[in-house]
């Protein structure tokens, strides 16, 4: 797979005629929260051209979400359907279909729902829906019962597939198979990079407000509360940072969704452990890129990841970062991240976070947007290949199909 140059899986990207209006796209999400999917289809959404090419999302959850305002404001539209849980698969393929069928005009789908993508891109294949993009962004371990469904749809996904995208190779590897390699196209995660310039000033702003000690050593993380992000064991790697450095704090950075047990069950062992004070629960946040120019370090004990951007955000931000080996090590664009087996101790875990913080520093922290730039993770650059890869590609399947009319009439006559 490749990192994505200015091709298509057909071959060089076409130059499309220009239009009056704008192309929209049909994203299809689980809900618009502030997670890393979703997150990154806001970046690009902000940074198009949105006279050319812009998104709707088509969302399976019931409650008003973080970024839904953003979205209208920019002249997007939000459609909700039922829960895409077992026993609601039948009436949200048949719900689809006849959203589909209602709305003729969009022309290129573009799914984030890994395996589940397949309800939506089989009916949207049935009614000739020319462009239809499957998007990897994960790549579970271990079995659960959601194992069984997961297997079953990712291997009848790639039939109905034009076009596969991945945020990276361990993630298109799950759910499209290693055989079609050479059909994934990496879509990066990328990031408005300037924004996580780090800055002293904004630092020592960000640290008042949040309250923290000067001379404090913070630790920061960035999820949404869910079994994947592996806060119980984070808990307890920060409980041995605070046992060997004791003027330190965590930032908890993200929410859950509503009425969420975990969080509250995180928020119990940080109390059972005496940390109350020194763990910080900021919520789900708008400025996630001035609250990393507060932190000294990041960590990412997750049990398994695609790509994720909070990567990309925290290396632009300068931050020495220490990941599980459960994230793929692809993720480190700047050659500041060290990666902690996941199975170490947590005592393990916290030498290894304070010894690469406190170690020499090979670039200064302000450089971190120019090194996620080299390697490629920029938005400005990435949203106008995806926008001219939508428009190149919906223009090509649109002179296919018109050359297949015309040939089917010519044989008749």
């Amino acid at each position: 797979m490749r990192g994505r140059s200015a091709k298509s899986a057909g071959g060089e990207i076409e130059s499309p005629e220009a239009s009056s209006f704008p192309t929209r796209v049909l994203v299809l999400d689980t809900v618009m929260d502030r997670g890393g999917a979703e997150t990154m289809m806001m970046n690009y959404m902000r940074h198009m051209d949105r006279s050319k090419v812009t998104y709707d999302f088509l969302v399976n959850r019931d409650y008003r979400a973080a970024y839904e305002d953003e979205i209208e404001a920019m002249g997007g539209h939000i459609y909700r359907m039922c829960p895409m849980y077992p026993q609601y698969f039948g009436k949200y393929k048949r719900q689809i279909r006849d959203f589909l069928r209602k709305h003729p005009e969009y022309r290129i789908v573009h799914s984030n729902l890994e395996e589940r993508s397949y309800f939506g891109l089989r009916e949207a294949a049935k009614l000739d829906v020319p462009v239809r993009i499957a998007h990897a962004h994960n790549r579970p371990v271990g079995f659960d019962v959601k194992s069984i469904f997961r297997e079953y749809f990712r291997f009848r996904l790639p039939k109905y597939v034009t076009h596969m995208f991945a945020c990276g190779e361990e993630a298109g590897d799950w759910l499209f198979g290693k055989k079609n390699r050479g059909r994934v196209i990496q879509q990066r995660n990328a990031i408005d990079t300037a924004l996580y310039r780090y800055d002293p000033a904004v630092a020592a702003e960000v640290r008042a407000e949040v309250g923290t000690g000067e001379g404090a050593f913070v630790l920061g993380h960035v999820g949404r509360f869910f079994p994947q992000k592996n806060h119980e064991f984070l808990i307890d790697i920060f409980a041995e940072v605070h046992r060997q450095r004791p003027n330190s704090e965590l930032w908890l950075v993200g929410g859950g969704e509503l009425n969420d047990e975990l969080k509250n069950r995180i928020r119990a062992k940080v109390d059972g452990l005496g940390l109350h004070d020194a763990v910080r629960f900021l919520g789900v946040r708008e400025d996630v890129n001035r609250l990393m120019q507060g932190m000294d370090a990041f960590v990412l004990p997750s049990l398994f990841e695609g790509l994720p951007v909070t990567m990309i955000e925290a290396q632009s931000a300068g931050l020495p970062c220490t990941i599980s080996d459960r994230v793929p090590a692809q993720c480190d664009v700047t050659g500041n991240v060290q990666i902690v087996p996941l199975g170490a101790e947590p005592a393990e875990w916290a030498k290894r976070i304070l010894a690469q913080a406190d170690a020499p520093k090979i670039a200064d922290r302000a450089q971190g947007p120019e090194l996620v730039t080299k390697a490629g993770f920029d938005i400005t650059a990435n949203a106008q290949w995806l926008q001219q890869f939508y428009l190149g590609e919906l223009a090509k399947a649109e002179r296919a199909a018109q050359a297949k009319r015309s040939g089917k009439t010519g044989g008749r006559a």
